[in-house]
């Protein structure tokens, strides 16, 4: 006798859009406390007021009606898609990509995408019961930068969300030791590093965030401020060089976490030592989320969270992790010691070898920064014929001229690796997370891209 044996479908697991009891403070907005309550029922109004679609595009500015708008859109059964840049241009693309797209902000833009909706000044509030999709499904699609093809497409359920942003707070939680941290962050939310320490550990803990995204140090100060302590700013190394140049004081803060480029022990040391907390460097992607940590003040080694198993190579590192559907492969090159952390040695990409000699140039980039006299500097291999690629620089230095800093590099490298081609700039074309596009930098230096 034989029988057919049906596969039923697994019953949707909802989800709440927002942890904790209704009265608990989520952020700081518009100079009030917004307790979770409200935030629901702003959710639910704006669920109810989105245009139809399936995907949706989130330009907001303010880091809070980013949060409202990123879950009435999933409350609506719509998609958020995070593009890598809020570039018209870039904006415009991923747009394109999806059938019946808009985009929605909070700002009145003098170059609007096609179909876009602001959000109302004063958010409406509407009665009903908690907020709840189903974790399984797509909750945001992130792109990655682009800088090797076109922006790739990762899709992201709140179930991932969930696991990864349990396993990045059990990693920083001594930090605020028990309490509800108050979280300032610099980086836009749009961006996976601040969708995920500043918006996700909000909405998923018990976190209060900040709405603002502070840019001059006066500014961060004052929304430091503005949040209880514990007090967690999150930032890039960019950002943080400004605020230890700056002179600013800052309110006591229990810890500073940084991401989006490899951030220096001076600086690090700097840091801990102006504003008392400890700064951690955290370590993810598009791709994979955060999956490592380390202090970079005291270590050059990242630590994996928990589960996250982390394999080299021979062009790059396998990251295996809980909130991952199956292992995901990244340029990196890493070596994994023997108490299981490991050291990141660049990508296979950014390896130069000339005159038969080896070196990275985020290694050559650290060295030219180390300069004294130095802002801020970056190393490239220009393109070109032939198989001797020669290096050039960028340079931010005030009061330093080129036979100077070529002197200080000569005591810094080797010869061969010396850049061939130096420029001085008042600041280097970054993004607002602190990247630096190739194609911008050859453009600064004269060379095509």
């Amino acid at each position: 006798m034989s029988a057919v044996i049906e596969t039923l479908p697994r019953p949707a697991r909802r989800c709440a859009l927002g942890a904790g009891a209704p009265q608990r403070v989520i952020a700081r907005a518009d100079g009030r406390d917004i307790t979770l309550g409200t935030f629901h029922a702003q959710v639910r109004a704006l669920a109810a007021r989105l245009p139809a679609g399936t995907h949706a595009v989130n330009l907001c500015e303010d880091r809070y009606r980013f949060m409202v708008a990123l879950c009435a859109v999933a409350l609506r059964g719509q998609v958020t898609l995070l593009p890598p840049s809020r570039a018209p241009a870039v904006v415009d693309e991923v747009m394109a990509r999806q059938p019946a797209t808009y985009a929605l902000g909070d700002q009145a833009l003098a170059a609007a995408p096609p179909h876009y909706w602001r959000l109302p000044e004063v958010l409406d509030e509407a009665d009903g019961p908690v907020p709840e999709v189903d974790e399984d499904a797509v909750f945001a699609v992130a792109f990655t930068s682009g800088s090797t093809g076109a922006p790739k497409a990762f899709p992201k359920t709140l179930a991932q969300f969930r696991a990864s942003t349990a396993q990045l707070v059990a990693a920083l939680a001594d930090l605020w030791d028990g309490a509800r941290p108050g979280i300032v962050a610099t980086v836009p939310a749009q961006h996976m590093f601040g969708l995920e320490q500043s918006v996700m550990v909000p909405l998923l803990t018990e976190a209060v965030l900040h709405g603002a995204r502070p840019f001059f140090p006066q500014d961060v100060a004052r929304a430091l401020a503005e949040v209880p302590a514990p007090r967690m700013l999150i930032t890039t190394p960019v950002h943080l060089r400004t605020l230890v140049e700056s002179g600013v004081s800052l309110p006591a803060i229990a810890g500073c976490v940084s991401a989006t480029a490899p951030l220096e022990q001076a600086l690090a040391r700097q840091a801990e030592a102006r504003f008392g907390g400890q700064v951690r460097e955290i370590f993810g992607s598009t791709e994979t989320c955060i999956f490592a940590r380390r202090r970079p003040a005291l270590e050059r080694a990242w630590t994996p969270l928990p589960g996250v198993s982390v394999q080299p190579q021979p062009d790059g590192t396998l990251i295996a992790a809980p909130h991952l559907r199956q292992p995901v492969a990244l340029a990196d090159l890493t070596e994994v010691l023997g108490d299981g952390r490991f050291l990141v040695h660049g990508r296979r990409a950014d390896l130069l070898e000339i005159a038969g000699k080896r070196a990275s140039l985020a290694d050559l980039t650290r060295r030219l920064r180390a300069v004294p006299g130095v802002r801020d500097g970056v190393m490239v291999q220009l393109d070109g014929p032939g198989k001797v690629r020669r290096t050039a620089a960028l340079v931010v230095a005030q009061d330093l001229s080129e036979g100077e800093l070529l002197a200080a590099l000569r005591a810094a490298m080797d010869p061969v690796f010396l850049p061939r081609r130096i420029r001085f700039v008042a600041a280097l074309p970054r993004t607002e997370t602190g990247k630096l596009p190739r194609a911008d930098v050859l453009r600064l230096l004269g060379a095509s891209a």
